[in-house]
């Protein structure tokens, strides 16, 4: 459990406490094992015990919904779906635009962070379904893209 080491006039000890069972202690001492006991009842302190909750999603889609879109999916239609909650701070493409993978869609604030929504596949923006200083939330179709 705990050692010690003491120095008592000029000798000096090793001491580790094995083990306490109501009032009576077993102490090793330089290798030597003695049952002490203890002139008052200790307690022992029990660690409180940490029970969380089951964590709620921030969505309402079921956790088997990609909530953002998947790269190996048909080129060329698809949503654009928010990756975590925040605001849209920036928009960078209209209705209209031609997109290519890795291209600024919009820029969303989420923690006091600023994040680059890039395009993950290629094709005409159908739909923005958000606007300027809107509040997102996880999963949200922020841009859909079509042929």
């Amino acid at each position: 459990m705990k050692n010690f080491k003491f120095t008592i006039n000029g000798n000096e000890y090793d001491a580790e406490i094995i083990g306490i069972e109501d009032s009576t202690a077993e102490v090793s001492v330089n290798g030597v094992t003695y049952s002490v006991e203890i002139d008052r009842k200790l307690q022992t302190i029990k660690t409180p015990k940490l029970v969380r909750t089951l964590a709620v999603p921030s969505t309402d889609s079921h956790p088997s919904v990609s909530k953002t879109a998947n790269p190996s999916a048909p080129k060329g239609t698809g949503n654009i779906k928010s990756p975590l909650p925040g605001v849209i701070l920036e928009i960078y493409v209209r209705e209209g635009d031609d997109v290519k993978i890795g291209q600024k869609l919009l820029m969303l604030e989420a923690m006091k962070m600023e994040n680059i929504i890039n395009a993950d596949k290629e094709g005409r923006v159908a739909f923005i379904k958000v606007g300027k200083g809107d509040s997102v939330m996880e999963g949200d179709i922020l841009i859909v893209i079509g042929e």
